[in-house]
């Protein structure tokens, strides 16, 4: 395992300004998480939790674990309960005779922790090694915050509301700095984020031609462009065509790589599974479907696509 002395000596030596520079403190901030992702150290220790974690029987609970049926991970959402129960509490320790009712929002926030990061930990596990490094270092802060808060719900139960207030704050301290490298690996880092969001955004409306029908085998899966965006095309018959948009939405996987059976295709890099006929994410890790084409053939015998609505 990295030493503690060595994270941070790299830590602060990426966050130091560069000669000629005077970076303020949020840029020398913003610096020291990007520098995260780069210590390779750290996979020593995410390597066998990965392993770990996609070795664990969830079954179908899997899929909602991360957030399938919501079309969204589940994790954000289920923080929001801890985190609004632990400022709550904050907000009490300040305001004389609420004891007994910050000692229970500790609690709660406690007890809410677990399920969060049950959803935390099965989403980590299949993001790639930069963003599992940040995930080790949130999920670091995050169990020192339940650490002390845990602790500060124990003094307060035993009537020693003053220490278990210092311990709320310093959990609470713990859980911000949780919540900041959660909040890179979420926006700056696109953990989570639907990676074929664009999609409608970058193709040109109307019919794209695609090329000769006779180019597609019946059963296989081809890759052809769209303009600028890459497209899975699958010939089920002779005038059935599914085409979809061939980067993955959960890590931008390679469709076109991936096995095709029973009316679906498995991602290659992470096991998403996509029904062909409308692209609706079926199983793995993605949350969003896959952005589905219209096929159609001309009069000269040639595909052509376009998705839906741009006319």
């Amino acid at each position: 395992m990295i030493p503690m002395g060595t994270l941070l000596a790299r830590l602060t030596a990426a966050a130091r300004p560069d000669s000629g520079h005077s970076d303020g403190i949020g840029v020398r901030t913003l610096k020291l998480l990007d520098a995260v992702a780069g210590v390779e150290e750290l996979d020593a220790v995410a390597k066998p939790l990965k392993r770990a974690v996609q070795a664990l029987p969830l079954g179908r609970l899997r899929g909602v674990l991360h957030g399938r049926p919501l079309g969204h991970p589940l994790h954000p959402a289920l923080v929001q309960i801890p985190l609004g129960a632990w400022i709550s509490a904050g907000v009490l320790d300040l305001v004389p005779g609420s004891e007994h009712a910050a000692r229970r929002l500790v609690a709660v926030g406690v007890v809410t922790a677990a399920p969060a990061a049950w959803t935390g930990w099965v989403d980590w596990a299949e993001q790639h090694e930069q963003q599992m490094r940040t995930g080790l270092l949130h999920a670091t802060s995050i169990a020192a915050a339940v650490g002390l808060y845990g602790a500060s719900w124990a003094f307060r139960t035993r009537s020693r509301n003053g220490l278990g207030r210092v311990l709320g704050f310093a959990g609470l301290t713990a859980v911000g700095t949780g919540a900041a490298l959660g909040g890179h690996l979420a926006y700056r880092q696109a953990a989570g984020a639907n990676k074929t969001e664009s999609v409608h955004h970058v193709v040109e409306p109307g019919w794209h031609t695609l090329g000769p029908v006779g180019e597609f085998a019946t059963g296989e899966g081809v890759r052809r462009m769209v303009g600028e965006v890459p497209v899975l095309v699958v010939r089920e018959s002779d005038d059935v065509f599914h085409v979809l948009a061939d980067r993955c939405s959960h890590f931008s996987g390679p469709l076109s790589q991936g096995e095709i059976a029973d009316g679906c295709v498995t991602c290659p890099w992470h096991g998403s599974v996509f029904r062909l006929s409308d692209g609706w994410n079926v199983g793995g890790p993605a949350t969003a479907p896959q952005p589905a084409f219209t096929a159609r053939t001309d009069g000269h015998g040639n595909l052509q696509v376009r998705l839906p609505g741009t006319g």
